[in-house]
């Protein structure tokens, strides 16, 4: 145990005997040395409130807040203190904050459902009265999962959920809570297949359980099995078409595969009930800006944001349009956000992001880059990406795919034509080809399709830590090299409109073009390449939604963008004219020239729709949905030269690639 332990384990023994200002002290001695301590704030907090100095308790809450936003227990007790001085108003709403944030929290539960019910608000009484009789029925280990899992203690989650699961059985009552909570720590550890399976059988035991259901659709739709996770969502409104959780829900779903007028009836019907409601609001706009409707699509944002001032997702959807100008009044108000010490984290890092694009159109660079770096070192301390281990997974990559890998299993795979794989970085102008080869009648533009990455993580193994892809390729048989090419046609074919061929751009297939060669030899490989800086900038610029974790950090960003090179000349060396190398700045100075050369090598008729590529209707639903709806321009090429007095990390992580090095 360290000293830090032992101070806080005698700090607790002290309160838990009554005697609080012993308490305070030993947590005030060890804040001098640890400000910013979590545990040791909460403690403190608690030990002045029962003093009854209740001026030094919010300070430390303040404290405590500003340090851990999402931190339910510190809502808890900051409902504690303000019952404490009377203030019942403010008790119920940090007590609502705290299990939004903890669904744990017994007390909180309570506490809501006496505020509520003195109210008069019997039905959301009703539903916290029903929290906590929830909670005090399940067995203390599902409810420490809970909390653990609340707070971020992952692997504690597992080992207390693994454990209880192997100790009951399916005819426990609460076997099938332990499956979903596991499910839950499996999708936060990305262990997509494990979730899904983990779910699918729970509900097989409780067809009827809303929650088990809902969390199906959601593992589901982050594996991108669009048609599967609106089918459920179809099933829950069935049951109540009039329910507003159900309608959004199959309204998310019913995007997901296109069916937009479907999706945006749903918004409407879901905004007469509840006109004001920021989430759904956002969802909307959304929907109307991956269609094109720009304005309904502002219009839509902007609502959301009068709703709810802090509503960051908001905020940021109007900066990722990437044409929108912010008023200096709506700068103002998203600094005014930024200031509050109780700033949910998502909404800190969505503003911050926002407020970076910002500044950047008013030419305060400085300020700009600022806020870039505010969002991305709050992203990069929540994700658990390692530089060092990419570099490693690609090389990997270099020393299992080679030529004779490739002439062992020559003949071997699907051998449908169809598919068109774009790939590289993100925001290197993929988005761009995508429209250009779109446009032509004989093309489809689909997504960013998860198959491939689905299928290499399923050559890792099952469990957590193996890992025997790439090498396990050596292994794989001609039969189940076809079976894996012809699934990846048939389990594609939702998106696509009936054109004999169809684009899939997911960037990260860059790492598996010696998978893709090896299922589907005959597809078209085009690797979409920008200037360094650019592309690095722009990278880091962007807050995505999920899986581009290296771009949250200078070095990151730069040492992704020298490992991507040097992976794709080791392609280019074992698939010599597998892939087209399509250069941005070359489509900004010759768009014809280069659309005739993509066209040329995938074997299609030269069309002049590809050069209007941008008066294409179609739903385009990646960050540059709004550029790509515009004729071709040069806005963001050199768009890091401002920037250059923060650029020096990056350079120092792209070396030989970086300006000064060329």
């Amino acid at each position: 145990m360290t000293t830090r332990d032992k101070q806080l384990t005698s700090a607790q023994e002290a309160m838990q005997a009554g005697r609080f200002a012993e308490g305070l002290a030993l947590t005030g001695a060890l804040l001098e040395s640890a400000p910013e301590d979590g545990e040791a704030l909460y403690l403190a907090a608690v030990a002045a409130r029962y003093l009854a100095d209740f001026p030094a308790a919010e300070a430390y809450l303040g404290r405590l807040h500003a340090a851990m936003p999402e931190y339910g227990r510190a809502w808890q007790e900051a409902g504690h203190l303000a019952l404490a001085q009377g203030h019942e108003a403010a008790a119920l709403a940090a007590f609502q904050r705290a299990t939004r944030f903890n669904p744990a929290l017994v007390a909180s539960w309570r506490e809501q459902a006496r505020l509520l019910a003195a109210a008069g608000r019997e039905g959301e009484a009703n539903h916290a009265a029903f929290q906590q009789q929830r909670l005090s029925q399940l067995p203390r280990e599902l409810v420490a999962v809970t909390n653990h899992l609340a707070e971020g203690r992952l692997l504690r989650a597992e080992e207390i959920c693994r454990h209880y699961l192997r100790t009951s059985t399916v005819r426990d009552a609460n076997h099938v809570e332990g499956m979903r909570l596991l499910a839950r720590i499996g999708i936060e550890f990305g262990v997509l297949e494990e979730a899904e399976f983990l779910l699918e059988s729970a509900l097989a035991f409780q067809p009827g359980d809303v929650q088990l259901r809902l969390d199906y659709i959601d593992v589901l739709r982050r594996r991108q099995s669009f048609a599967k996770a609106r089918a459920e969502a179809d099933k829950l409104y069935e049951r109540d078409p009039a329910s507003p959780v159900f309608q959004s829900r199959f309204a998310i779903e019913s995007m997901a595969v296109g069916d937009y007028d479907r999706g945006l009836e749903l918004f409407d019907k879901v905004l007469e009930k509840l006109p004001n409601d920021p989430s759904n609001l956002t969802s909307k706009g959304h929907a109307l800006k991956t269609t094109g409707a720009r304005e309904e699509a502002i219009e839509s944002y902007r609502a959301a944001i009068a709703a709810k001032p802090d509503h960051g997702d908001a905020w940021y959807a109007l900066a990722n349009l990437k044409t929108y100008r912010f008023a200096d009044d709506e700068v103002e108000r998203m600094q005014a956000q930024a200031a509050r010490g109780d700033l949910a984290f998502m909404d800190r890092v969505h503003i911050a992001f926002a407020l970076g694009k910002a500044h950047e159109d008013r030419g305060d660079f400085a300020a700009s880059f600022a806020a870039y770096s505010e969002g991305n070192s709050l992203k990069r301390a929540q994700t658990r990406y390692s530089a060092d281990a990419m570099s490693e997974e690609l090389a990997r990559q270099r020393e299992a795919c080679t030529r004779d890998l490739f002439e062992q299993h020559a003949g071997s795979g699907h051998d449908a034509p169809d598919p068109i794989f774009i790939l590289g970085l993100p925001r290197a102008g993929s988005t761009l080809l995508e429209q250009i080869l779109a446009s032509h009648s004989q093309v489809d533009g689909t997504l960013e399709l998860p198959n491939i990455l689905a299928l290499a993580h399923r050559l890792r193994g099952r469990r957590i830590g193996e890992n025997r892809y790439p090498q396990v390729l050596h292994d794989l048989t001609a039969d189940q090299l076809g079976k894996f090419g012809r699934d990846f046609i048939e389990n594609t074919r939702i998106h696509r409109a009936g054109a004999p061929f169809f684009i899939d751009k997911m960037p990260n297939n860059f790492r598996h073009i010696g998978l893709i060669q090896l299922i589907l030899p005959n597809a078209r490989i085009i690797d979409a390449r920008r200037d360094p800086m650019d592309c690095c900038f722009s990278g880091f610029k962007q807050l995505f939604a999920e899986g581009q974790e290296f771009t949250y950090g200078l070095t990151e960003v730069g040492r992704y963008y020298a490992d991507y090179v040097t992976l794709m000349n080791h392609w280019d060396t074992v698939l010599p004219g597998k892939v087209l190398r399509v250069q941005h700045e070359d489509v900004l100075d010759d768009l014809e020239g280069q659309t005739r050369r993509m066209l040329d090598f995938l074997g299609l008729p030269f069309e002049p729709a590809c050069l209007d590529f941008h008066k294409t209707a179609r739903a385009v639903r990646t960050a540059s949905s709004e550029q790509v709806r515009q004729p071709i321009n040069r806005k963001g090429q050199g768009a890091w030269k401002p920037f250059a007095p923060w650029m020096d990390e990056l350079k120092a992580a792209l070396g030989d690639l970086a300006p000064q090095n060329r």
